[in-house]
């Protein structure tokens, strides 16, 4: 497998692929193969059999389709990007077949569908957590927030989970996958379940206004959707370990 771009989820993706065997080869911080040295590049997508890209649009296009569009020619190829393509459906649910490219993250339905043209499998994810990277970590730094925005819903998944998603995708079709978890649900709850569990005193409501939120989180609160996730489960075989936030919470304190 040669990944583009190995940073957190990637990198948990390329654990999984070593611990059954598989040789990895990645650009990125993590990885081993300088990105912007095009030989060493085309040398290592000429060793590889699998090619996955978690590399998100740069300037409004996709670097590595940029790049090495035309050196991919892999049988298996994947990549990583966003349930964000769907934009804001007031809480309904989406599934693959819904339309995309109407929110605000345009430029990565745009590379989304770039991908699905070129044959790949295309993994659509929500907001992801992880070790280091949950609502233990942004309640201990003091960052956790509850806003008073009633109705608001967000799909979430473990990374663990996108990491056994891909690996049923090895042997499934091309196409998109939503990769989430079974129990869409407000931000709110999960930071309320997170001090539940480390006995800690939840932040106080506040509206967006007070909140005092980057754009990049305003962003986040602009949109509001449920992401159904059977057709991962019913083409690729996958199954979510932590198939909602409490488990995935528990497992992680």
């Amino acid at each position: 497998m040669f990944i583009f771009g190995l940073g957190y989820t990637a990198s948990r993706i390329a654990e999984a692929l070593r611990s059954r065997g598989w040789v990895v080869e990645a650009t990125g911080s993590a990885g081993d193969v300088d990105f912007t040295d095009g030989s060493a590049v085309r040398d290592a997508l000429t060793r590889a059999s699998h090619v996955l890209s978690s590399v998100p649009p740069s300037d409004g296009s996709d670097p590595v389709l940029g790049r090495y569009g035309h050196d991919i020619t892999q049988d298996w190829i994947g990549y990583l990007s966003s349930t964000g393509v769907y934009g804001d459906t007031q809480g309904a649910w989406v599934d693959e077949t819904a339309p995309v490219g109407a929110g605000r993250r345009t430029a990565r339905a745009e590379c989304d569908q770039r991908w699905l043209a070129k044959g790949a499998r295309v993994f659509r994810l929500p907001g992801i957590y992880g070790p280091s990277r949950s609502a233990y970590d942004r309640v201990q730094e003091g960052k956790a927030k509850r806003i008073d925005l009633p109705g608001q819903i967000f799909s979430r998944v473990h990374v663990d989970d996108i990491a056994s998603g891909v690996l049923a995708g090895l042997d499934g079709p091309a196409g998109a996958y939503n990769l989430s978890d079974d129990l869409p649900a407000p931000q709110n709850v999960v930071i309320e379940e997170a001090c539940r569990l480390m006995g800690a005193e939840p932040p106080p409501l506040q509206t967006l206004a007070d909140a005092n939120l980057s754009k990049m989180a305003l962003g986040f609160y602009s949109e509001n959707r449920r992401v159904a996730n059977g057709k991962a489960k019913r083409v690729l075989g996958w199954q979510p370990q932590y198939p909602d936030y409490r488990s995935g919470l528990r497992s992680l304190l």
